[in-house]
């Protein structure tokens, strides 16, 4: 054996020693991106009960989350070329953090939610302040690793292109499975509070081995003695944080299903008699007065309840309803007796279990249907009156307001039939309530506005009731009785036809449809 030859086995020797294994750095990437998506797609679950569940929601999760992966990407490549055990200490430094910053979100939402989002104006700055206040810390610490672990992928080694490239693709397929299991499996099982316990956990984990592999690789040097030392700190906090867990305030949500934050709220006292309101998100659905089915409380589903038996003469037979909720005109509409012929299409079960054992409603004595509405509907018809409450501020379901759903609408109707719908909008605005008008207008000949005159009366944020169908109502006012003893009586009205078309000229709004219905806009719109 020459000398030459003796020295380059020893050069290889001591890289193979100095050198981290592949299989490490495939599974620490891997376990990385599936922890950062996971946070994505918890994200937008805690911040429903506080902001709703929308598509400004979803813009300023994705916006926040890639901000803080760039970040983090950015930082990684700064201490990328330095030496594998200084690399590894930032690896484990990394995890630590992701782990302290994930479990922090959890009590953070809860204290500064509210001073955040009274301090900046606009529904959009608030959930960007709010998003980017909570998530963008465990996403720039979930970015640090990635270019780490490709730079210690090459680390002497003839095969750097296949390392990168199995490297990129677990990091992929940990993205996938960190989505999914999210979506389909963490959240509906163990809730949105433990998901971020398991994903803090794991953070740690990563953590530990990153030391462990450290210890490994030799004696700690005196250049990276100090990135060795905040790292092993940083993990004692994160153990001590995830020990912690069993005290950490609880979920806002009674249950968290596949869809919603479902909170059962006691509002007895408000009431003046026993009574429970169904929040979904961040918004109330319903309120039902528990042994008094007839009594409705919300002055839109009041308004629709009058609607609809003053052009009936009565009670409809044959009705279907776009949401569920707390199944409150349902519960009213089915009290004498049961009527088939009342169609709910829910499409959360939960949402229905809720209301089965808490709001003192009987499932038994109308139909419900757990599909999209819009689906639902297709496939049944001849009804008297659609009631559409799908609203709820600025989570709005698109699909639900366009002129293409109108059309299927109309086809289910009756032929005298008609439809009746919340719209929430802003008194100093009015952009969504023009939109609907115009798009419903492009389906029926007749679409009228109601509002209850309290309402309409202070401004800001006003539940309006359109009614569409081929002739107008009998009447353009009517006084509601009473729901206790010395309340005044509730007057709702129609806004004259003149001044809705007015209002619609001077807005000039778009026709929702299919393709183009930007109602979150147009909702969170001011002058």
């Amino acid at each position: 054996m020459t000398a030459e030859t003796a020295s380059h086995q020893t050069a290889r020797a001591v890289a193979s020693q100095s050198t981290v294994p592949l299989w490490f750095l495939l599974g620490a990437q891997f376990l990385v991106a599936a922890a950062g998506l996971v946070v994505e797609i918890v994200a937008g679950r805690m911040l429903a009960p506080y902001v709703g569940m929308s598509l400004y929601t979803w813009t300023a999760v994705i916006a926040v989350v890639l901000a803080g992966f760039s970040a983090g990407h950015w930082v990684g490549g700064l201490v990328a070329d330095r030496p594998p055990r200084s690399a590894l200490a930032w690896l484990a430094a990394s995890g630590a953090l992701g782990a302290l910053t994930t479990l922090a979100a959890l009590p953070l939402i809860r204290l500064v939610s509210t001073p955040v989002l009274n301090a900046v104006p606009g529904p959009i700055g608030g959930i960007v302040a709010l998003t980017g206040i909570l998530f963008f810390l465990p996403s720039f610490a979930a970015g640090i690793p990635s270019p780490i672990l490709a730079r210690l992928a090459i680390e002497d080694r003839a095969r750097s292109g296949r390392a990168l490239g199995a490297l990129h693709a677990l990091s992929a397929i940990g993205a996938i499975a960190g989505t999914l299991s999210a979506g389909y499996l963490f959240i509906s099982w163990i809730g949105t509070t433990w998901t971020l316990v398991v994903v803090a956990a794991a953070y740690v984990a990563f953590a530990l081995a990153c030391l462990a592999m450290l210890r490994r690789h030799g004696s700690t040097g005196r250049e990276t003695g100090p990135a060795t030392a905040t790292a092993g700190i940083l993990t004692l906090f994160a153990l001590a944080a995830l020990a912690a867990t069993p005290f950490t305030p609880a979920t806002a949500c009674t249950v968290e299903s596949r869809y919603y934050c479902i909170r059962s709220i006691d509002v007895g006292a408000d009431v003046g008699a026993p009574a429970r309101l169904m929040v979904l998100d961040h918004l109330g659905h319903g309120i039902n007065v528990l042994g008094e089915p007839t009594r409705l409380e919300m002055p839109y589903v009041a308004t629709i309840d009058a609607i609809a038996r003053a052009r009936l003469g009565g009670l409809p037979e044959r009705a279907f309803f776009i949401g569920g909720g707390a199944l409150t005109l349902p519960r009213a509409w089915s009290a004498e007796g049961d009527r088939p012929g009342l169609v709910v299409a829910e499409i959360d079960p939960e949402v229905t279990r809720i209301a089965t054992a808490d709001f003192d409603v009987e499932t038994s004595r109308f139909t419900v249907t757990h599909a999209d509405a819009r689906v639902a509907l297709r496939t049944v018809g001849g009804f008297q009156v659609v009631v559409g409450d799908a609203f709820t501020d600025i989570a709005v379901p698109a699909h639900l307001v366009t002129r293409e759903f109108y059309e299927e609408i109309a086809d289910s109707l009756a032929p005298d039939g008609f439809y009746l719908m919340n719209l929430i909008d802003h008194t100093d605005s009015l952009r969504a309530l023009a939109a609907g008008v115009r798009t419903l207008k492009k389906v029926f000949p007749v679409v009228e506005v109601w509002v209850e005159a309290e309402d309409f009366a202070a401004g800001g944020r006003t539940t309006f009731v359109l009614m569409a169908g081929t002739a107008p109502s009998p009447t353009g006012r009517m006084v509601l009785a009473a729901t206790v003893p010395g309340v005044p009586s509730r007057i709702i009205g129609r806004i004259p036809p003149p001044r809705v078309a007015g209002l619609v000229e001077a807005l000039d709004p778009p026709v929702l449809t299919d393709d183009y219905a930007p109602i979150d806009r147009l909702i969170g719109a001011r002058p």
